[in-house]
């Protein structure tokens, strides 16, 4: 606990710190909203318990809402928001390949981000942050009765680059990688007569375009 402390004082005090840089100077933006195109494309595998075997999830693509403060012109926090809606397969097990239907995960993601700013037209960046996944509306398919997925936090790393088209408006390339990991229980009493526990690591690459303005 004091181990805690010590570093929520010491974030807070790097936060004061770099805020108070850019506080007087009047064309300073801090918000900033970026509206991607996504492709979530997870880097899978898994341990599977009882029958062996691999998963596959689909990569899919989706609408990505992210929200930046900038405590000067290099430091910022991003909100990265979206969801995805991914199919499942278990595959190479001792029954098969079996279809787990889908699931969705709601993954809101933070990052830290540090801004190179030596050109005014083009930023680079870099970020490192928390994400926490939520997995919601699964669908256990045609074999399992039902699917649980436990819900969990990943750590996430980023780069990416902002072109300046205006002083307000840009557009932006960007690549995340998070490290997710979840426990999957599959209940297929019904088909295999077995409960089946699963080691799932998702780790998704996720790959955006899109456009930003500053506020």
């Amino acid at each position: 606990m004091k181990n805690f402390m010590l570093s929520v004082l010491m974030f807070a005090g790097f936060v004061s710190f770099v805020s108070a840089q850019d506080r007087n100077d009047a064309d300073f933006s801090p918000w900033q909203f970026r509206l991607r195109g996504v492709v979530v494309a997870p880097a899978e595998s898994a341990s599977i318990g009882t029958i062996g075997g691999d998963v596959d999830i689909s990569t899919t693509v989706i609408p990505e809402l992210d929200i930046s403060y900038f405590f000067n012109r290099n430091w910022s926090l991003e909100l990265i928001l979206g969801t995805t809606k991914h199919d499942v397969k278990a595959v190479n097990t001792a029954a098969g390949d079996i279809d787990l239907g889908h699931v969705w995960l709601l993954p809101p993601t933070l990052t830290l981000q540090y801004h190179l700013t030596t050109s005014e037209k083009f930023i680079p960046y870099i970020g490192a942050g928390i994400n926490y996944t939520i997995f919601y509306s699964a669908d256990e398919g045609p074999v399992a009765d039902k699917v649980d997925y436990d819900n969990t936090f990943g750590f996430a790393t980023q780069i990416g680059l902002d072109y300046m088209l205006s002083d307000t408006w840009f557009i932006n390339i960007d690549l995340k990688k998070i490290f997710l990991q979840t426990d999957v229980t599959v209940n297929a009493n019904t088909a295999l007569g077995a409960s089946v526990p699963a080691d799932v690591d998702i780790n998704p690459w996720l790959i955006g375009f899109g456009i930003g303005v500053k506020l």
